[in-house]
């Protein structure tokens, strides 16, 4: 489908509940994209979730509920239970009660006046815990959030245990008549068959409960289904299961079928009865049952990886109010409040660092062992670990705008989407059932009618047979469960995919466009080289001058000097006269002498003499992509230093894994040509792209795509967002700009070049896991189907066959959550 999003649209996300395969989600799916004001709606039926996209002046949650509820589905809402300080009176409660129950995305709140408390309920992704104390405190109250299990998880564990029970009881009813089954066959006639057993009115006792009861959510979910002009898999099933057991029923009401004496309760009688197929009925809907729970399990933990990424963050934090610590939950934390993080403790939100020092654990987002060095102005992020000092930090980013939280919704919004190969599985499913019912009637003619004529129970089990082995259960979670497993895998190896397009779309890049500053190179210049010349002074005379000099200057380079000087610990003095010379250099006085530091063109200004060995170690370290400076001391030149941004320490592996797979791998920036091709060789890259404008690169990505190449750009600055998305991938290096984030369609938070080849082979390795999971859902109906219409397949084993294929799917798909990149 299209996308129609708007900057004024709004986005929810509803857990739905009912769905049994991917009719079902299709359905409901084209039923939201109907309603006026919704712009994109999907529907993931392994999540049971649909993810809706609407103007919010057209339309709003409530429509939502109705139309899936006039679909013949549920939907669940979140619950909150706050509790509620302030209040005085009942006025007092009325009041809080109207406010939230105002807030859009708030389905039903209650307030209890003597109890203090709060209950909401809400539409999970409209709405948090956080806004529904910040309303409370609006209205001049206090609240504060009540520990409670997540509802979500509450009702899907609910619904596994439902499931659990429906099939045990189902499988004990149904044994005996799988034990009575056995008679059918010669090769088991040595099996002891108690004539109760075989009694027809004993058969319909046992299968009554389990065909009207256990299985009567089948005929729900056909009767809604098909009130709605479309079919399921319930469809199937009740269709399926309903003619076994009424023929069978058919036979037991009639005369013929009762037993000629009551010898045949004990085994001893002969019954003259006709052949029955209540235990088809029942073993095929125990089979299905079996499946589902199997599926429902699996299915839950193919969200482990949001599950985990939750883990990370701290549940409280110790904030200091009115000179006083207090221990508060995360959701209290406001932008601006101080906390305070000791040793061994979770960062809880992102902020600044205003006092203290200490060692930072950012391996969650950095992938990097080694702690980051923390003091007063630095940034901190939300579920790192601080390692050895107390640091007070002021909270910048709260909620849903912290680092983990934005992980956490992007992989969400990634598990939600649809990747297009699932919608070819979409628009099958949606018209298989009505051939397959087409195909079990046609089988079912043939074979009264003309390969074995006047058989109609014969016929009618080949029809049940055909009916069951084409479930779509699979195909409808074929694609969605992969997406689920493989964006969350990646996401644990810090690769962000935004949705299941951009995941099988990364699989066919076949050039990639690497910005070279920030991105193959660590975007810092440090200081390289130092050469003094002979017999002029001391190393650390000329660096302890240059350093006082460069250091009123705010260059980028002069930054990086003074930097390698102090880490090479030497103390700098404070200049006097400085003065700083634009496109030439800088002039000041330290120490009693005049000190000069610069390009050709300032030594030349100033009528300094350069030797010649000095300028062919300029042309070495230029040649090498380093800036060299000269340094002159009292008109005199003493020697020179060079500066150059060096590259990553993995962008080497990086670029040779990249040629490995067969990708062609470009570098480009505004460097000149020579400094560029340095960078690039260093990088064992062969094509460069230099000089090129911030607002050319966008052109040079279009000028790669129609020479016919898949492009991904990976960028990690303001001057990259167009180029980004203007290519087939754009790739965000995690540690740059929000801006380079927003207009890709993948993060790498790492910063680490590797991640470029690990998200390619996570694309690849879920594309084929994906093509597996539709290989054996649609194999199974493609190759069933024709044996179970030839009569080769018995009902009960095309049931068991039909649950099989399902789960195989799923844990096919779970297998990705093991993969190691």
């Amino acid at each position: 489908m299209e996308n129609r999003m708007t900057d004024g649209d709004k986005q929810t996300t509803l857990h739905v509940t009912g769905m049994s395969c991917a009719a079902c989600a299709c359905r409901i799916e084209k039923g939201l994209n109907r309603i006026d004001g919704v712009t994109q709606a999907n529907v993931n039926l392994a999540l049971e979730q649909a993810s809706i996209s609407y103007d919010p002046k057209q339309v709003d949650i409530p429509d939502f509920r109705n139309k899936i509820a006039s679909l013949g589905f549920g939907t669940v809402s979140e619950e909150a239970n706050l509790n509620v300080t302030g209040m005085t009176c009942a006025a007092c409660a009325t009041r809080i009660e109207k406010g939230l129950n105002r807030m859009p995305g708030v389905t039903g709140a209650t307030v209890n006046l003597a109890m203090e408390t709060a209950h909401v309920e809400y539409t999970a992704g409209s709405i948090t815990v956080g806004d529904l104390v910040s309303r409370i405190e609006q209205l001049g109250y206090g609240a504060i959030p009540q520990s409670a299990d997540d509802h979500i998880a509450d009702v899907r564990n609910k619904d596994i245990q439902r499931k659990k029970w429906k099939w045990i009881v189902s499988a004990i009813l149904s044994f005996p008549l799988l034990w009575a089954m056995v008679a059918h066959f010669s090769f088991t006639s040595w099996i002891y068959v108690p004539g109760l057993f075989l009694n027809p009115w004993f058969q319909l006792v046992l299968t009554t409960p389990i065909q009207f009861i256990i299985g009567w959510q089948f005929y729900v979910g056909a009767y809604k289904a098909l009130r709605n002009g479309s079919s399921n898999m319930d469809v199937l099933v009740a269709l399926g299961t309903s003619a076994a057991y009424f023929y069978s029923l058919y036979l037991t009401l009639r005369p013929s079928a009762v037993m000629e004496d009551m010898g045949g309760m004990t085994g001893t009688g002969v019954m003259t009865m006709p052949e029955l197929y209540y235990e088809t009925s029942a073993v095929l809907i125990t089979l299905i049952l079996v499946g589902k729970w199997f599926e429902a399990v699996a299915k839950g933990r193919s969200s482990e990886a949001i599950k985990s990424l939750m883990s990370l963050q701290a549940t409280t934090a110790r904030v200091v109010r009115d000179g006083q610590e207090l221990d508060v939950p995360i959701e209290q934390v406001r932008v601006k409040d101080i906390f305070i993080v000791r040793p061994g403790e979770k960062i809880p939100v992102d902020g600044m660092v205003v006092d203290g020092r200490s060692a930072v654990d950012e391996s969650m987002l950095s992938g990097e062992s080694l702690p980051v060095e923390k003091e007063a102005g630095s940034p901190v992020t939300g579920a790192t670990l601080n390692k050895n000092g107390v640091l007070r930090i002021q909270a910048e980013r709260v909620g849903s705008d912290t680092a983990l939280a934005r992980i956490i919704k992007v992989v969400e919004d990634a598990q939600n989407s649809k990747a297009p190969i699932q919608r070819i599985a979409d628009q099958i499913s949606g018209i298989f059932v009505p051939i397959v019912v087409a195909v079990a009637v046609m089988t079912f003619l043939v074979w009264f009618f003309l390969v074995t004529p006047s058989d109609f129970a014969g016929s009618l089990e080949k029809m049940i047979a055909v009916l069951v082995i084409a479930c779509p259960c699979a195909l409808g979670l074929a694609t969605p469960t992969s997406i689920m497993a493989g964006s969350g895998r990646a996401a644990e190896y810090g690769i962000l995919f935004k949705g299941g397009e951009h995941l099988e779309m990364t699989r066919s890049i076949n050039a990639v466009v690497l910005d070279k500053t920030g991105t193959v190179t660590n975007g810092k210049p440090v200081l390289t080289d130092v050469v003094v010349k002979e017999g002029s002074l001391a190393e650390t005379d000329l660096l302890r001058w240059l350093g006082a000099a460069e250091k009123s200057s705010e260059h980028p380079l002069a930054e990086a000097i003074v930097k390698g000087i102090v880490e090479r610990g030497i103390e700098l003095v404070e200049p006097t006269d400085f003065e700083n010379i634009p496109g030439y250099g800088v002039k000041a006085h330290v120490e009693g002498k005049q000190v000069l530091a610069g390009t050709r063109r300032l030594m030349s200004r100033e009528g300094i003499a350069i030797a010649d060995s000095a300028e062919l170690h300029m042309n070495e370290l230029e040649n090498a992509g380093k800036t060299a400076m000269l340094v002159a001391v009292d008109g005199a030149y003493v020697g020179l230093v060079a500066v150059a941004d060096t590259i990553k320490e993995t962008s080497r592996e990086a670029v040779a894994r990249l040629r490995a797979m067969n990708i062609e791998v470009i570098m480009i920036t505004g460097d000149n040509e020579r400094t560029a091709r340095a960078v690039a060789a260093e990088a064992g890259i062969e094509r460069v792209l230099a000089e090129v404008l911030p607002e050319g690169k966008a052109e040079e990505v279009k000028r790669l795509q129609e020479q016919g190449l898949i492009v991904a750009m990976v960028g990690d600055g303001i001057n990259d967002a167009p180029a980004l998305a203007t290519a087939d991938i754009g790739m965000a290096m995690g540690t740059g700009t929000d801006v380079a984030m927003e207009a890709a369609d993948i993060t790498l938070m790492r910063g680490n070049l590797n991640s470029i080849p690990d998200a390619i082979e996570m694309s690849r390795r879920t594309m084929t896991n994906i093509r597996q999971n539709l290989f054996w859902a649609l194999g199974y109906n493609v190759i069933g189907i024709p044996i179970a219409a030839l009569g080769f397949l018995a009902p009960w084993l095309a049931g068991a066959a039909m649950a099989f294929s399902s789960v195989s799917v799923v844990l096919n798909a779970l297998r990705l959550q093991r993969v190691k990149l």
